[in-house]
């Protein structure tokens, strides 16, 4: 049974499978994401369908698709199908469900636990594209589906988790497991199985049953109205600018692409400039309209706070930390964080906080010298005035153009998009593990920006399908994020199907698209989510892909992400987009020493932002529902992080990975993954890079292995040992070499 898949539809399952944390990200693993990521996929025989008499067969979601490893048939699809083919999903689930419990048989792992991973394939098949389709190509049908869909989905679940009848069977042969001579992965996949009706309620009484239902019901309808919020303040605070002089600073395509989004507003002569995810805005680097950067920032931070009559997110917000604590009280837990953290890998919230707070001294101390040296590039510019947050990011660039001498501009010159990823992140693929990439213009796509290509592994056996999904559009949430359509599984005999979604922005009709070096590591990032779900080797579709702990996910997209900075990957993708002459070895040099700067902040952004959420879902059930404003307030100030120049990389109002995605008490993980992957990456280069065969190992013991294991049993299986922290320090550029252990 598609287990993960239900629990993320729930918990607003927006098509987001794993995703990076870069300053345009979404809940990754959510995208909810993270829950999504963990889908798996579950078919049935022909005959095994819904009932023709309220769905029939000219629904392309009646049957599983026809075309290559049942990719969807986008061709046909619309959304008019999405509805029926819910109900009728659930309905042939609650039948299969069903079916179980009255088996007459005494339980057995046959009959009950892998006869849970068989039913639900068509609610599966329909969620995927859905969801997929509600991140990547929402319109108003869809988020109005959306709504509608979270509480019946909520129901769904609960009916299965909270059957007592049902936990029966499961409880019967989780007791007896060691007399019934299982295999490693069935083991493993039994343990996953009564775990999730455990932490679900499944032990509980009929009253406190009831409790949680509401509760989940609650979540699901509150979850789906932020995200919905967020996705449409979008619209709401973009900035409206009346000339071009006041986007002095900006180059010629971004000037172009301003003015194309006011036309489409039906704004002639006058320029909208997005807002993206986070706080910080990338455009604030180059504007050098004070007053309109403030603009920007304002729309940016105090967006979700229902002021002048704007969407107000903070009553969910309020609500949801609420209702949580009052769920984990119920399941036994002191707060939600304690419930949440059980199953990471960090283990416990006390475990979150001390990685987090052991290098609050020193990160503070390092922005702090970081603001000092901004402070006196502004008055070397003979700008005097306060310096606000705003004026971050603008001064930042300044010293790198003095400093390191880089010129945004010039840099993306040599990172042209097509040549970045057939020649970057497609040849690095090919580089550590001998996959191909072959383009599949018969395969239908969802839109006409995506692009669709057959991998094919090392001995040339084809692998699974990847769609390319990277530019940003109307109707798209922000960010970056993977998903699949279709999980790897040898128990129904299914190969992957893998998304990687993205915002480039694109460059203006008949020029060239050229992409800044964030994004560059960041398409490096997702492609390694991209190949954990491709190089999937497991028989049951729950453990598939990334079924793994969410403060793992992220480890292997970043171990990736640093593939972008090799020499010889470097070498042949960072070229002129006219000239093809590579990037000068001067130029390069200062972009990799640049990389290092403005780092304090990076880090207390991505800190501040972690120990927030930590804040939110520490709360007892006991405390009464929170001021955002003041909350968030007060906790910066605990942690002393309160720097007023760097707020959260999410404030609360649209911190979306927390509070619509699936990273509730979570959004450590980006860190905790980071010191998984910088460690491993350390001794991938240790031992030979490129020429060594350790990025075979991280395959076979990582990546292939979906979440048969526990995640640090395979982490020692791959590396030899636990990971040590000094490598993340060195990889932020904060220590030069070996330091003491900070956790």
């Amino acid at each position: 049974m598609r287990l993960s898949l239900i629990a993320a539809a729930v918990g607003m399952a927006v098509a987001v499978s794993a995703c990076s944390d870069t300053n345009d990200d979404y809940p990754d693993v959510d995208e909810s994401q993270a829950e999504q990521a963990q889908d798996t996929e579950h078919r049935h025989s022909d005959d095994d369908r819904a009932d023709t008499a309220t769905f029939g067969a000219e629904n392309p979601f009646f049957m599983a698709s026809s075309l290559q490893y049942e990719a969807p048939d986008f061709a046909a699809i619309e959304d008019s199908h999405y509805a029926p083919a819910f109900d009728a999903g659930m309905e042939q689930q609650a039948a299969e469900i069903q079916a179980i419990i009255e088996n007459p048989e005494d339980p057995s792992f046959a009959n009950t636990i892998e006869a849970m991973e068989r039913s639900g394939e068509l609610l599966t098949r329909v969620s995927r594209v859905f969801f997929a389709m509600a991140g990547s190509t929402s319109n108003d049908t869809i988020r109005d589906l959306q709504g509608e869909l979270a509480p019946k989905l909520s129901s769904h679940r609960d009916d299965i988790f909270l059957n007592s009848a049902l936990f029966e069977r499961v409880d019967s042969l989780y007791e007896q497991r060691d007399e019934l001579d299982l295999e490693s992965e069935q083991l493993r996949l039994l343990e996953v199985t009564h775990e999730r009706f455990i932490r679900a309620g499944a032990n509980l009484s009929e009253e406190q049953m009831a409790q949680i239902r509401e509760l989940n019901e609650e979540e699901s309808e509150l979850t789906t109205r932020f995200a919905r919020n967020v996705l449409e303040m979008g619209d709401e605070i973009a900035v409206v600018v009346d000339s071009e002089e006041e986007l002095e600073g900006l180059d010629s395509s971004a000037i172009r692409n301003a003015s194309r989004r006011a036309e489409e507003r039906d704004m002639d002569d006058k320029y909208v400039l997005s807002i993206t995810n986070t706080t910080r805005q990338p455009v604030l680097s180059q504007l050098s309209n004070r007053e309109v950067r403030q603009r920007v920032w304002e729309a940016s931070a105090y967006r979700g706070l229902g002021r002048d009559g704007g969407i107000d997110n903070t009553p969910i917000v309020s609500r949801l930390a609420k209702l949580r604590a009052e769920r984990a009280e119920i399941l036994g837990y002191d707060t939600f964080a304690d419930y949440a953290l059980e199953e990471r890998m960090i283990g416990t919230p006390q475990n979150a906080l001390d990685m987090l707070t052991d290098m609050v001294d020193a990160v503070v101390a390092n922005t702090l010298i970081e603001q000092e040296i901004l402070e006196q590039q502004a008055a070397d510019m003979g700008h005097d005035h306060d310096f606000e947050p705003w004026d971050w990011e603008f001064y930042a660039e300044r010293v790198r153009e003095s400093q390191y001498d880089l010129d945004e501009n010039e840099v993306r010159e040599y990172f042209e998009f097509d040549r970045v990823l057939h020649d970057g992140v497609f040849y690095a693929m090919e580089r550590l593990y001998g996959i191909t990439f072959e383009k599949r213009d018969d395969l239908p796509a969802y839109h006409e920006d995506v692009s669709v290509y057959e991998v094919f592994d090392n001995d040339g056996a084809s692998l699974g399908i990847f769609y390319a999904d990277y530019f940003a559009r109307e109707g798209k949430r922000g960010g970056a994020w993977m998903g699949s359509f279709v999980n790897q599984s040898h128990m129904i005999e299914s190969k992957p199907v893998i998304y990687n979604v993205m915002n480039i922005p694109k460059g203006p009709d008949g020029e060239p698209t050229l992409v800044s070096y964030d994004h560059v590591t960041t398409m490096f990032h997702e492609m390694g989510h991209g190949v954990h779900g491709l190089f999937s080797d497991v028989y049951y579709p729950s453990l598939a892909g990334t079924s793994v702990p969410r403060d793992f996910v992220e480890s292997p997209s970043t171990f990736h992400e640093d593939l972008a900075h090799d020499p010889e990957i470097l070498a042949n993708y960072a070229k002129h987009y006219e000239t093809g002459e590579q990037i000068p070895e001067d130029l390069l040099s200062r972009v990799m020493d640049a990389l290092s700067f403005n780092q304090g902040f990076n880090t207390l952004e991505y800190m501040s932002a972690a120990l927030l959420d930590l804040e939110w879902h520490m709360l007892s059930a006991d405390e009464p529902e929170q001021d955002v404003e003041n909350f968030e307030a007060e906790a910066l100030a605990k942690y002393g992080v309160n720097l007023p120049n760097v707020p959260p990389r999410y404030k609360s109002a649209y911190f979306s990975h927390i509070f619509s995605g699936g990273y509730a008490a979570g959004y450590y993980s980006y860190m905790w993954s980071e010191v998984l992957a910088a460690d491993a990456f350390a001794y991938f280069m240790d031992e030979g890079g490129l020429e060594g065969d350790v990025a075979q190992q991280y395959r076979e013991h990582i990546l292939s292995r979906g979440g048969t294991k526990e995640a640090m049993e395979m982490y020692i299986d791959f590396r030899g040992s636990e990971p040590d922290t000094q490598h993340l320090l060195i990889r932020r550029g904060l220590s030069d070499g070996p330091v003491e252990p900070t956790n």
